[in-house]
């Protein structure tokens, strides 16, 4: 009788083995199933044969899961806001360039305009001073003898003659007196007082 016992024992134990593996496989398809959740008491089992636990499906309308939709939205926006923020940024740098150039220009043309206008106001008071130069010699030619006054006129180039003789019929104008332009050229030579009259009558240009 007991030898038969200890042969009944191993048989016994195999049964409760069959029975603990199905009773496990059942539980582990039932959580598998969502219907139980046997997961931390097996996450020992699962750790010693390197097995990780089922991941826990989160609830939809977890905060949690709410949260990172929205950090998520949150950084898509923050990309696409960053993007445009560039695309400005390069878009005023360039045009920043332009605006530089085009005053660089400007202040190249004000430049020139200024030194036009220095060199116009230049030449303006530089021919004053000679009209002025003209009136005054003018003056002394009529005080002078008419033979020393186209000694001196003829000394002069034929421009410079005109000039003079011009004024001294403008002082004579002026004065309401004649004019003694047509005495001194009767005393100048005659191709010398030619060349000078036919000159004179040529109205000089104006500007």
């Amino acid at each position: 009788m007991a030898h038969g016992g200890a042969g009944v024992l191993p048989r016994i134990l195999f049964l409760l083995l069959i029975i603990a593996v199905l009773a496990a496989g059942g539980s582990l398809w039932f959580d598998y199933l969502g219907l139980i959740d046997v997961k931390d008491a097996y996450a020992p089992v699962f750790k010693f044969f390197g097995m990780g636990g089922r991941s826990k499906v989160e609830d939809p309308d977890s905060p949690g899961l709410l949260d990172s939709e929205r950090l998520a939205k949150l950084m898509v926006s923050v990309d696409l806001r960053s993007e445009e923020l560039q695309h400005r940024e390069e878009s005023l740098a360039g045009r920043e360039q332009e605006i530089l150039q085009q005053a660089a220009e400007i202040d190249e043309q004000r430049k020139a305009l200024e030194d036009q206008e220095k060199s116009l106001t230049e030449r303006m008071r530089q021919y004053d001073i000679k009209i002025e130069n003209i009136r005054q010699n003018a003056r002394n030619l009529n005080g002078m003898p008419p033979a020393k006054a186209v000694a001196i006129l003829l000394q002069m180039n034929d421009q410079d003659m005109i000039d003079h003789l011009r004024m001294v019929e403008q002082l004579a104008q002026e004065a309401g007196e004649d004019s003694t332009v047509a005495y001194w050229l009767s005393l100048m030579p005659a191709d010398r007082a030619a060349t000078i009259q036919r000159k004179m009558a040529v109205k000089p240009k104006q500007g």
